[in-house]
């Protein structure tokens, strides 16, 4: 059977939908409808029910959706049921800034490794991890049975590194590099330009 092509976009709106029942237990709420989470992240409750149906049917006609029961179910979808190590290539001020941030763990992911080649980094400890040697990037991936690595070197070596990677066995890849990245059909690449976003956001400044 052919496996169902789910919407990037609706990948990206159950991302949301969880964060925001995630703040609704720690706020003692026990059910919710289409409509009431639709409102809380600006999207319909057509839009609610249709994302959902995609993995099949949570709520309940006239009494809505348990909070606790849909938070579990989404965290299951995405794999966010279980904890996921990661490696970051690039411990530079962006690499640094991100191992410094505690948002990656309230979502269950831990940096267990960082690489670098620059010397004076090697061996020394960024926010809690230590930095290991670049040219030990394959021992330590494959040792450590990590499939999640996230870039944020020049655009130059983007491309080497990334080659890299998959060679150890990495299967999705965040890359913060401003270069396109060619990888085999097997492995998942999400391109994060910051500077590119904020050019989104000025497109509806001058189209107002």
């Amino acid at each position: 059977m052919k496996k169902m092509q789910i919407p990037e976009d609706s990948v990206k709106r159950l991302c949301r939908y969880l964060r925001n029942l995630r703040y609704l237990i720690k706020e003692g709420v026990e059910t919710i409808s289409s409509e009431e989470l639709a409102q809380d992240i600006y999207v319909s409750a057509a839009q609610v029910r249709k994302d959902l149906s995609y993995f099949g049917d949570f709520g309940t006609r006239g009494v809505g959706y348990s909070v606790r029961n849909l938070t579990a179910e989404i965290e299951e979808i995405l794999g966010l049921n279980r904890k996921w190590s990661l490696a970051l290539v690039g411990a530079g001020r962006l690499g640094s800034a991100l191992l410094n941030y505690r948002g990656f763990e309230q979502l269950g992911f831990q940096f267990s490794v960082v690489f670098d080649n620059n010397p004076d980094k090697i061996g020394k400890k960024v926010g809690g991890v230590k930095v290991e040697d670049y040219s030990e990037l394959e021992t330590i991936i494959e040792k450590e049975r990590i499939k999640i690595a996230v870039i944020t070197v020049p655009g130059a070596a983007a491309q080497e590194v990334t080659d890299r990677l998959v060679k150890a066995g990495i299967k999705a890849i965040m890359n913060f590099s401003p270069r396109y990245l060619n990888v085999p059909a097997d492995v998942s690449v999400k391109a994060v330009d910051i500077a590119m976003e904020v050019g989104n956001l000025t497109y509806y400044l001058v189209h107002r």
